[in-house]
């Protein structure tokens, strides 16, 4: 598990501003946020730090909660946990059953993503996936899969995985349920993300290509 933040580090976390996420505090304070993926710094003048969609769980006191940060290569190898909170990509092993508390948390998780696209987009455009998405991809497809309802893969497959892939700036989806996989896309799809189903050659089950929509 992750150590979680210091002293220090949560009272810049704490007095973050509750609606955008901005952050007051040291350089090095800020600098050790950005680190641990709890703040991102604003490419734009004047480079201000707000919180990540991670920050905003922690700031409201959510530490233990499985991380599936760095994807794993091919569809049957899950991220392991580190402690952090993000969305199941599936195939956790440790995942808790979904509950009303899970579904609270991640709405509030998907909101977060929703203020960090208005802060960081250009003319505030909350319908396409900003910056930190696109270095996170497999964490926010995963997000936008949650919070639309989508039940991740468990241990023993059945429902959604998202992994890492070759490509640039694209995420694989696979769900052996066709009917779940269509709804996935048309998710995906409404969240920003260009999506187009493909045929694995070997075996023929069928899975999604997705990457964030620029314009």
């Amino acid at each position: 598990m992750t150590r979680p933040p210091t002293a220090a580090q949560r009272r810049v976390i704490d007095a973050a501003d509750p609606v955008t996420g901005r952050l007051r505090g040291t350089e090095a304070q800020l600098t050790a946020l950005v680190k641990r993926g709890l703040a991102f710094r604003h490419p734009r003048p004047p480079h201000d730090h707000f919180l990540t969609p991670e920050g905003h769980r922690v700031r409201q006191g959510i530490t233990q909660l499985p991380e599936a940060a760095g994807a794993a290569s091919g569809a049957g190898d899950a991220p392991q946990p580190t402690g952090v909170f993000a969305a199941r990509v599936g195939g956790e092993e440790t995942a808790a059953a979904a509950g009303p508390a899970r579904r609270r948390e991640v709405h509030s998780a998907w909101q977060g993503l929703l203020e960090l696209r208005r802060m960081t987009n250009p003319g505030g455009d909350v319908d396409r996936p900003c910056g930190w998405e696109r270095t996170h991809l497999v964490r926010a497809a995963a997000l936008a899969l949650e919070a639309a309802g989508h039940a991740p893969a468990g241990p023993e497959g059945g429902g959604y995985r998202v992994r890492e892939t070759p490509q640039p700036e694209a995420v694989a989806v696979h769900e052996p349920d066709g009917e779940a996989l269509r709804a996935c896309a048309a998710t995906l799809e409404g969240a920003g993300w260009q999506v187009s189903e493909h045929r694995e050659p070997r075996t023929g089950s069928r899975y999604l290509l997705a990457s964030p929509r620029r314009a």
